[in-house]
């Protein structure tokens, strides 16, 4: 992975990550059809991940404690089933106003602010996965789907 992917990750907003991705999807001349893709999903990745990386709360999708945002972990998260098991801890963590589902420190989770999910929400009804019942299976060609765009994503970091 480049060394700008690790500070970028590290300490950039999210509007400046995403137009990073976006200037690389164009020095790379990917195809429409990644282009049109890789944004969004980055974005609803990151609409969570940047506030717990900001609150020193991040998690990998075991629920291990991570230090920083990385190009791995980002990767780790794009998997569809880790991004829609991320909704539901954010969610009910939200609920519980308590930061769950991770080993973090139980003094740490106790500061857990509320997360807006609305982009990653929107994002993931998008993509037929239901987020009323964490246990509804969603369409393979889904996921294989973003598989893709995950693959095109570790090509750009």
């Amino acid at each position: 992975m480049k060394q700008q992917s690790y500070d970028l990750l590290k300490n950039a907003d999210i509007q400046t990550i995403l137009q990073t991705l976006e200037d690389e999807l164009k020095s790379k001349e990917e195809s429409p059809f990644w282009k049109d893709r890789v944004i969004p999903f980055s974005q609803a990745i990151l609409s969570v991940l940047i506030p717990l990386r900001d609150a020193n709360m991040l998690f990998s999708p075991e629920g291990i404690a991570q230090d920083e945002l990385t190009p791995e972990l980002f990767l780790k998260w794009s998997d569809l089933v880790s991004l829609k098991t991320l909704a539901f801890t954010i969610q009910k963590s939200n609920e519980a106003g308590v930061l769950l589902r991770t080993e973090l420190n139980e003094n740490v989770c106790k500061n857990y602010k509320s997360i807006d999910l609305k982009i990653l929400g929107d994002y993931l009804s998008k993509n037929s996965i239901n987020l009323q019942n964490e246990f509804l299976d969603f369409p393979i060609a889904n996921y294989n789907l973003h598989q893709g765009v995950s693959s095109v994503i570790k090509s750009l970091l």
